[in-house]
């Protein structure tokens, strides 16, 4: 399953009046531009505007959305819905074929100065997927 067709089971919050962008497609290339990337909604946009003509042909864009439309449509998003769907889209994508197992490296560390007198170090532990070269826990 696509990005799109993940992105088309979450629940548009915008009022149906006004809308120039569908809501997969803004969640789509926000995705896209944060894996290549970037940082802010200016960001974002930029990128979207750099990516072409076959992405936007794709994607179905006639205007490449802008900051501020980007802004507005995270702003009323349902933060948890976005991380469910994009959670359980990863989960799927980076499952093993059956037979193979999944390699898995991991790494800890315990921040430098977070120790205390009596209180324990702050601890980072990061857990990377080797064969999809993803990081799976943070």
């Amino acid at each position: 399953m696509g990005l799109l067709a993940v992105f088309a089971q979450i629940i548009d919050p915008r009022k149906s009046r006004g809308r120039r962008h569908r809501l997969p497609v803004l969640l789509t290339l926000a995705t896209c531009a944060v894996l290549a990337g970037a940082r802010s909604f200016t960001a974002i946009a930029e990128w979207a505007a750099d990516a072409g003509e076959r992405m936007c042909s794709t994607l179905g864009i006639v205007r490449v959305p802008d900051a501020s439309t980007l802004r507005r449509v995270f702003a009323l998003l349902d933060a948890d819905a976005f991380d469910s769907a994009l959670g359980a889209w990863l989960a799927t994508a980076t499952t093993p074929a059956p037979g193979d197992r999944r390699r898995v490296a991991i790494d800890g560390k315990t921040l430098r100065g977070s120790r205390a007198d009596d209180t324990a170090g702050r601890h980072l532990l990061a857990a990377f997927d080797q064969h999809h070269h993803i990081v799976l826990v943070s």
